[in-house]
């Protein structure tokens, strides 16, 4: 099942400098969080990949060109450096197609740009290639296979940790409540996908507010809730904090290392006592 990475913002959030890279290549340790990603849907046995390129495309492209398997592998040398015997791989299974889809194109019109490469698979995958989960991505693929819906996506309980400030209109406030724990949910940025969601696709189009929006209007696209580890990586802020993960060793995104979470129903709150 191939898998479909858009790769192509410029992630003002995240830029340091008129030539920062794109985001999806900001490390985490010593890999990009694109590679996080890719390892991620790899131990699920989803190893064909097709990288939507734009802003910072090179930069991507020359990564994976002079990839060094070494950085993250233990290895055997001898002869002096000459020969290199590696003890484990990471990407020698990977196939990755690299598509240029433009610098200022909303995801949508991505997706439709590669759909030629997506023609024998009536079922895939796709993500933003900047946000880190360790929900059990087969299970999620299981549940829209067995409906008839044309996509799902990952929705997660917000992360940010801003306040929703409730006061009547005389400028009297009544409460103030973390997003964090309302009972909402946003967008994962993990989505499965069938064919039919060209159908709901024009030229220029968004993916989820224009794609998503038309097919869940007809019945026809899924959520999929999800309470376990969720990160997303669009400021520095998040960024620095999944860097002191990693550091610490606690990286709940490597399902390689360790064991997927589970998929659950969102607790409800019990009522105040």
């Amino acid at each position: 099942m191939k898998v479909v990475l858009f790769c192509g913002g410029l992630g003002m959030r995240m830029r340091s400098g008129p030539e920062s890279l794109p985001k999806p290549m900001t490390s985490i340790g010593s890999r990009p969080v694109l590679w996080h990603i890719m390892k991620y849907y790899a131990h699920f046995g989803h190893t064909e990949f097709i990288l939507c390129l734009g802003y910072g495309a090179t930069a991507v492209k020359d990564y994976f060109l002079h990839y060094s398997e070494t950085h993250s592998n233990d290895f055997v040398l001898t002869k002096g450096g000459e020969q290199v015997e590696l003890l484990s791989s990471d990407i020698s299974e990977w196939r990755i197609t690299f598509v240029d889809t433009g610098i200022d194109t909303p995801i949508g019109e991505r997706l439709r740009r590669v759909r030629p490469f997506l023609e024998d698979d009536d079922v895939f995958l796709a993500n933003y290639g900047d946000v880190l989960t360790d929900a059990p991505m087969n299970d999620i693929i299981d549940e829209l296979v067995a409906t008839d819906a044309v996509g799902s996506l990952l929705a997660v309980p917000p992360q940010d940790s801003f306040h929703v400030v409730r006061y009547d209109e005389d400028g009297t406030m009544r409460d103030l409540e973390p997003v964090a724990g309302m009972t909402m949910c946003i967008n994962g940025g993990y989505f499965v996908l069938r064919q039919g969601i060209f159908d709901y696709l024009d030229e220029g189009d968004d993916l989820v507010m224009n794609g998503c929006v038309r097919a869940a209007r007809d019945g026809r696209f899924r959520a999929v809730g999800y309470e376990g580890f969720w990160a997303p990586m669009d400021t520095l802020k998040e960024r620095n904090m999944l860097e002191e993960m990693d550091r610490r060793g606690r990286r709940p995104w490597a399902v390689w290392e360790h064991d997927a979470g589970s998929l659950r129903p969102r607790a409800v709150p019990s009522a105040v006592r």
